[in-house]
């Protein structure tokens, strides 16, 4: 097989694993609260984390981490695993799947935003386009396709829905700062953010082992969330000829998410969700191109 045709691999084998997140997420949260998962999720992160390094043999790298690598992996630890995945899961416990997959899809669309007062940069035409169409998208799903009348389900569940890009675009744009190996800042990151996680927990509901079923949901996503799908898009990313072939496959996901949405939680997939999310897919593609 070709360099090429193996980044192709290990990017589809990351969107698969990618587009059952939001199925494992909802099925989780029937057996186990979001803080919960949130602290089991990132405990089996680590130790996947901690075996990656040990078969790579950069092991040895964590001891040569300075105090400033420490202080920079609590902030961004702060950032994620803790409050992205603590919003992140609260607002799947609120939201259908359908409804809180789709608008996470629009962190790359806030990204763009938060860069302009934090990086400095400016938006383009293309690029202005793109948010307005990604923003009608999140705007028909959050009212169910009822535009007129602006009623909601649940609006805590679309704030938090939404916050949690914030957070995850805030998250990247720190790692622009992040010289460090990949796999050991990310460990770093999720070492540093256990104990804060541990902490929330004991002070808002205190700490108690859940349901064997929700744990079993936190080692699949600790896993593969987490942990595994990082590492396959990583390697990806280094085997590409072009990185722009790559990226855009995550398209696909969202709407293979649906299928195991629709199958394994039984939920209908709403005409007003298949449009939203076209327009959403939309925007991020013609974000995309912008760039280039």
């Amino acid at each position: 097989m070709t360099r090429q045709g193996r980044a192709y691999c290990y990017a589809l084998a990351t969107v698969g694993l990618w587009s059952t997140i939001a199925t494992a997420c909802k099925l989780s949260l029937n057996y186990i609260k979001p803080a919960e998962l949130v602290f089991f999720s990132s405990i089996v992160s680590c130790l996947v984390l901690l075996m990656v390094l040990i078969i790579q043999k950069k092991l040895p790298l964590l001891a040569t981490m300075k105090w400033s690598d420490w202080f920079l992996s609590a902030k961004l630890g702060m950032l994620n695993p803790l409050l992205y995945y603590l919003v992140l899961f609260k607002a799947y416990d609120l939201l259908p799947a359908q409804q809180a997959q789709p608008l996470n899809y629009t962190w790359a669309i806030t990204l763009s935003i938060l860069s302009v007062p934090l990086l400095g940069h400016k938006l383009s035409r293309g690029q202005l386009l793109a948010i307005t169409i990604s923003y009608f998208g999140v705007l028909v799903i959050s009212t169910n396709g009822n535009l007129f009348s602006f009623s909601m389900e649940s609006p805590f569940g679309i704030f938090l829905a939404l916050l949690s890009t914030i957070f995850w675009a805030l998250y990247w744009i720190g790692n622009t700062r992040d010289s460090r190996d990949p796999v050991v800042g990310l460990l770093m990151n999720f070492i540093c953010a256990v104990p804060m996680i541990a902490l929330y927990l004991l002070v808002t509901q205190g700490m108690s082992i859940p349901d064997m079923r929700g744990l079993a949901g936190a080692v699949y996503i600790g896993v593969f969330e987490m942990g595994v799908a990082f590492l396959l898009w990583l390697t990806a990313m280094k085997l590409t000829e072009n990185t722009a072939r790559i990226a855009n496959l995550i398209f696909v996901s969202p709407f293979l998410s649906l299928i195991f949405i629709y199958f394994i939680l039984g939920e209908k997939i709403m005409i007003s969700t298949l449009v939203g999310l076209f327009f959403i897919v939309a925007g991020l593609i013609i974000q995309t191109r912008a760039k280039n």
